[in-house]
């Protein structure tokens, strides 16, 4: 038997300028300007509303701005319909044909474009093949799992080739291991095509894992583009810094100057301040609850920075365990190490908590 040609789709770029985008007195994007590299797998990351995936949509042509461009390698194709961006776009819902065949269904939108019987069989069974169902093609999307179902809506749409492959959040159908091995293959699979790829999830760990970038957005603004390490360990804003992953904040107040400044928390504690950090204006001190560590009481942090707490609740998470503390008026998360043997920290116990001065980011709104 000869090897199937596989599917070619050169990497373009996609570049959003200036776009706005409002629904009556709803102004949904504000100004956003992003540049996606070629071949990037690129998320669109942010919670209900923030208008992730109607810029998704404005992408693939099913939404207009009011202002602004998208380029796709290059070309301005604003003005240009659906069908004619060489966009393909997987769906939440999948959209299969019940009553069509796996094949059948991959096979629609080539045969809508008119394709020839031939390369029409040919990209079929080479998108089947990518995902892994060449086995399944003859069965109805009844007789698959959510998972199997998930992939046959990722290969109808590889099928047509298009320039950029558009992900509205395909996961959220799926159970939690699913999720997991699912999006291992999406990753795989847009490697091996070197597809650039946009993808759109509410879930941070779903962009976390097989992203190369994220766009953090909220209430229609980019808040930041970066690696999802960059965003975590470098946020821009606290929307970012609390939205990826946890963080604490703590909020309180700079007093003194030079080498006696000291950041005041509510409850009657003082933090000194090196004189050689700059905070901005009304900033919040915060850390993740892995740089922290949980000692005895009125323990020495050496270096570093010792508070003062009281142990209110804490979970058993199997590698760790997380501690509910009170540092003056404000509740953080604290992680350590679950050892067998170790004691743990008691609820209502005094305890400290201690921080590296390289653990602490200053951020304001």
């Amino acid at each position: 038997m000869n090897a199937i040609a596989p599917l070619t789709t050169p990497a373009v770029s996609v570049d959003i300028e200036g776009v706005n985008l409002s629904y009556g007195d709803n102004h949904v994007l504000k100004t956003v300007d992003l540049s996606i590299r070629p071949g990037e797998f690129f998320a669109f990351l942010g919670p209900s509303g923030c208008g992730k995936t109607t810029l998704l949509r404005l992408i693939a042509g099913f939404n207009q701005a009011d202002t602004g461009r998208v380029l796709i390698g290059g070309k301005d194709i604003s003005g240009l319909p659906p069908w004619k961006r060489d966009v393909g776009m997987v769906f939440q819902s999948y959209a299969l044909w019940p009553h069509m065949s796996v094949a059948r269904n991959v096979a629609f939108g080539l045969e809508e474009r008119g394709v020839g019987r031939a390369e029409v069989d040919r990209r079929v069974a080479v998108a089947l093949d990518l995902v892994g169902l060449g086995h399944l093609a003859g069965r109805r999307p009844s007789q698959l799992s959510g998972g199997q179902q998930q992939r046959v809506a990722v290969a109808r749409t590889v099928a047509v080739e298009p320039k950029v492959l558009l992900l509205d959040e395909p996961l959220s159908n799926l159970d939690a291991k699913m999720r997991v091995q699912v999006r291992r293959e999406l990753r795989d699979l847009q490697q091996r095509l070197g597809l650039t790829t946009i993808f759109v999830t509410h879930d941070q760990e779903e962009a976390n894992t097989i992203c190369d970038r994220i766009a953090v957005m909220n209430d229609g603004v980019v808040q930041q583009v970066g690696t999802p390490m960059e965003l975590y360990e470098r946020p821009a804003n606290l929307f970012v810094a609390s939205f990826l992953g946890t963080a604490n904040i703590l909020d309180g107040t700079v007093v003194g100057t030079g080498g006696e400044r000291h950041f005041a928390i509510k409850g009657g504690i003082k933090l000194p301040i090196s004189a050689d950090i700059t905070i901005p204006d009304g900033a919040k001190l915060v850390f993740r609850p892995q740089h922290a560590a949980l000692t005895g009481p009125a323990a020495s942090a050496g270096d570093g920075l010792a508070l003062p707490c009281v142990v209110a609740h804490r979970e058993f998470l199997g590698a760790s365990v997380r501690y509910g503390v009170r540092v003056g008026e404000t509740e953080v998360a604290v992680d350590t190490p679950f050892q067998s043997g170790r004691d743990l920290h008691e609820i209502g116990a005094d305890a400290t908590v201690t921080l590296s001065p390289h653990a602490l980011i200053w951020l304001a709104d």
